[in-house]
C-alpha cells in the first residue's frame, strides 16, 4: 500500500541578489508548478533586489526539495513558513 504525505499549505519567501540566476529560479518554480497556487513579485531596484512569494500545496517533502533546490542557487536566499492545517 502507497504512504501518501498530507499536503501543507506554505508560504516560500524568496530574496534574489543576482537577477542573473532569475531565469535558474523561475525555472524551478516551473518545475514545481503543479504545487503552486500562486506568486508574487516585487523587484526593489533601489536595493537590488527581487522580492518573491510563492504559495504552495503540496507534501512537506516537496516543498523542502523546491526549497533546498532554490537555496543551492548563488544571490538566492529563501525560507518556507508552513500552515498547521
Amino acid at each position: 500500500m502507497e504512504n501518501k504525505s498530507e499536503n501543507r499549505i506554505a508560504v516560500v519567501s524568496i530574496l534574489v541578489t543576482d537577477r542573473g540566476v532569475s531565469e535558474h529560479v523561475n525555472a524551478l518554480l516551473s518545475e514545481y508548478g503543479d504545487w503552486v497556487l500562486g506568486r508574487m513579485g516585487i523587484p526593489y531596484k533601489e536595493k537590488q533586489v527581487s522580492v518573491l512569494s510563492v504559495v504552495l500545496d503540496a507534501p512537506v517533502e516537496v516543498t523542502n526539495a523546491l526549497t533546498g533546490k532554490l537555496g543551492r542557487i548563488g544571490g538566492v536566499s529563501v525560507k518556507a513558513l508552513f500552515g498547521k492545517m
